[in-house]
């Protein structure tokens, strides 16, 4: 179906996406565990010469095929011209630079394309297994090809919850009996393991960005779960600020047991 500006169609764009995001990854595998400039930036991001070179890959390839996209990157100059597009790119070359500056494997390229405030294509890549998420809006989630679904339930067992220990602490009697929490470098890598169902929710700390989402929160939606805000709030893409409050992502009825006991029980 025709969708869009200029008469492209959804799966134009999506080729274009996963045949991008991959070329991304491989350009990012051929440049892990070697010896690489890095530096920081802002107070405490790591970013190194692979983030710029798969960034430059990544926008040398979208911006020849689709000119009149908006560009949004972590390692890009903001453009407030990409506010008047209808579709934009929104990238992390990327996501889990500490964990790539490491050899650690929990890193990801993740791409997601933007029309309005709400993702339409979503790709979140794994190049040192291999496994590819994709989303497409209103169409379903997958994983290599195979359909994902998001774990069923309300149980809170902290073995299955990621993201930041203080967070999932203030769960407190809502969570079972239990210590470990697992660790993964990669903000969207988290989500995704959660839209499949490998974990139980995700948590976001407050530091978050459109780049590190986007692909994620689509990929999590059309697996049946969902991503909002402590509060509930739906997260509104492509504005002028970027940057997102604390934020989780994990089956609706999770998701809705965990937004209640926030609201009951955490000032936020």
């Amino acid at each position: 179906m025709p969708v869009g500006d200029g008469g492209r169609h959804a799966g134009a764009d999506a080729a274009l996406l996963t045949e991008t995001v991959r070329a991304a990854g491989a350009l990012a595998l051929s440049m892990f565990r070697t010896e690489l400039r890095n530096w920081t930036k802002g107070k405490s991001s790591p970013v190194s010469e692979a983030d710029i070179a798969v960034n430059d890959l990544l926008r040398s390839r979208l911006e020849a095929a689709t000119p009149d996209y908006g560009w949004l990157s972590e390692e890009s100059a903001d453009d407030a011209a990409r506010l008047s597009r209808e579709r934009v790119w929104v990238v992390d070359p990327i996501d889990g630079t500490r964990s790539y500056l490491a050899g650690q494997e929990d890193w990801c390229v993740s791409l997601a394309l933007v029309e309005g405030p709400t993702p339409l294509l979503g790709a979140v890549f794994v190049p040192v297994s291999g496994e590819m998420f994709f989303a497409a809006r209103g169409v379903g989630a997958t994983l290599n090809g195979q359909p994902i679904r998001v774990s069923p339930g309300t149980r809170l067992d902290p073995a299955r919850i990621v993201g930041p220990k203080p967070l999932i602490q203030r769960l407190g009697d809502a969570l079972e009996p239990g210590t470990v929490h697992p660790r993964i470098g990669s903000l969207a890598l988290k989500i995704c393991r959660a839209a499949e169902g490998r974990l139980d929710a995700a948590f976001a700390g407050g530091q978050s960005h459109d780049w590190d989402l986007a692909a994620a929160d689509l990929i999590v939606h059309e697996a049946g779960g969902t991503m909002t805000t402590l509060t509930g709030d739906a997260i509104v893409y492509n504005r002028p600020e970027v940057k997102h409050e604390t934020l989780v992502a994990a089956g609706r009825e999770r998701h809705g047991r965990i937004i209640e006991h926030f609201r009951r029980n955490s000032p936020l």
